[in-house]
């Protein structure tokens, strides 16, 4: 027999399909593992020195966001 706690649990997951919800799980990096803030350090200077040596990428995305924002068009 299920417990008090499962049939609420039920009942609200019933409630959620039925407002046209499904259930999804995802999966995201644990950020409790040891080297996980040495590992997202790595990467991001990484991404700060290709910045630094790509000069004109600045250049393209500034023109890129202008075309976005541009109300003529």
């Amino acid at each position: 027999m299920p417990t008090p706690t499962n049939q609420r649990v039920q009942k609200r997951r019933d409630a959620l399909r039925a407002a046209g919800l499904r259930p999804l799980q995802i999966w995201v990096p644990d950020t409790r593992k040891p080297g996980f803030a040495a590992e997202c350090r790595r990467q991001s200077l990484l991404v700060a020195s290709a910045d630094a040596r790509d000069v004109g990428l600045g250049d393209f995305l500034d023109a890129a966001l202008t075309d976005l924002d541009d109300p003529s068009e």
